[in-house]
């Protein structure tokens, strides 16, 4: 890559990071302080699981991206660990996405032994269980399936007056086969399929109990729907964003280094990384628990700025419309999550 190509990959990254730190910290704060009681329902738990991941692609996904580039010179050892790092948060993303179309079809089709199961300490069970799952996944490679073994003849039949250890990518230790048979096949593709089955069958079936509704059930079917299709969106974009460069992966496999040029490659990296950053976006505009969250913290920024600088910095018309959006938002009721 050209070095002026190379600087504008690192900057791009560098935007994405801190679009995905800052998003998704705002996600986490959003549910756990203004939607306390949200907390109690499993879809907002995996949201959370969702945007801890996402929000930890920013901080160490993207830098290990740019790090795992040749730039950097590590023991081979270290070189795979950090290139499981992301693996597992990938991982991690997929199985609470999982976790949530799972949540919203259990929700529809068992309603009434629904409460019954889907209770906090479960729900939170099921989120470590994703997590675990995705540390056992995505550490796979430490136990075997790598490129460990050339690596280490290579730095073993070099000089031994030459200490410096080979420069560390992804391909270098991470197999091919690997990513594609077992990661991209197994790991994403297999949960993926499900998931659109899964909401395949939860979208016929709100159809068709709309049609037989009354006017108090269809309103919050309705709720329901817009939710999942909320949820379904989130799931497309993760698939738009990550198969691209599965798909890479794939032609690397079968048609060696020349049929994938360097410019796509580093495209297909960006747009997975830019996946993390645009969740948060689809949060605020498309749930509405989630736009009720983010105007309260909003009002207690500018109340709190309103108190430190006088009023006559922060319009008293701004406060108090700020105030009576949220109060509209809360007089409705709890409504389906």
């Amino acid at each position: 890559m050209a070095e002026w190509s190379w600087v504008v990959y690192t900057v791009v990254e560098g935007l994405i990071s801190v679009a995905c730190c800052l998003g998704n910290m705002l996600v986490v704060c959003a549910v756990c302080v203004g939607l306390r009681d949200s907390l109690r329902e499993p879809t907002f738990c995996f949201l959370v699981s969702l945007a801890v991941a996402d929000f930890l692609v920013g901080v160490a996904a993207v830098p290990l991206a740019v790090i795992l580039d040749g730039w950097v010179s590590l023991t081979p050892d270290l070189c795979l660990l950090l290139s499981c790092v992301v693996l597992v948060l990938t991982q991690a993303s997929v199985l609470s996405l999982l976790a949530i179309a799972v949540d919203r079809y259990l929700r529809l089709h068992i309603p009434l032994r629904y409460k019954s199961l889907a209770t906090q300490r479960r729900t939170w069970l099921a989120v470590s269980m994703c997590w675990i799952l995705s540390c056992l996944l995505g550490f796979t490679p430490l136990f075997g399936w790598n490129n460990y073994s050339p690596l280490m003849s290579d730095s073993t039949n070099a000089s031994s007056s030459s200490p410096i250890s080979p420069p560390c990518t992804f391909l270098s230790v991470i197999s091919l086969p690997f990513m594609v048979y077992y990661n991209f096949l197994g790991c994403v593709m297999a949960p993926l399929l499900v998931m659109t089955l899964l909401y395949i069958r939860i979208f016929w079936s709100l159809q068709g109990r709309l049609k037989d509704s009354c006017p108090q059930a269809r309103a919050s079917l309705l709720r329901e729907k817009r939710l999942a299709c909320s949820l379904a969106l989130v799931l497309i974009l993760f698939a738009s964003c990550w198969i691209p460069l599965h798909l890479m992966n794939c032609l690397l496999l079968f048609h060696g280094p020349q049929a994938v040029t360097r410019g796509a490659l580093y495209t297909g990296i960006l747009l997975s990384h830019a996946n993390s950053a645009i969740n948060p976006v689809v949060y605020a505009y498309r749930i509405p628990k989630i736009q009720q969250a983010y105007s309260q913290i909003w009002r207690r920024f500018l109340l709190r700025l309103n108190c430190c600088h006088g009023d006559k910095q922060v319009p008293r018309s701004i406060t108090s419309s700020l105030t009576n959006h949220t109060e509209k938002c809360g007089s409705g009721g709890k409504t389906t999550p």
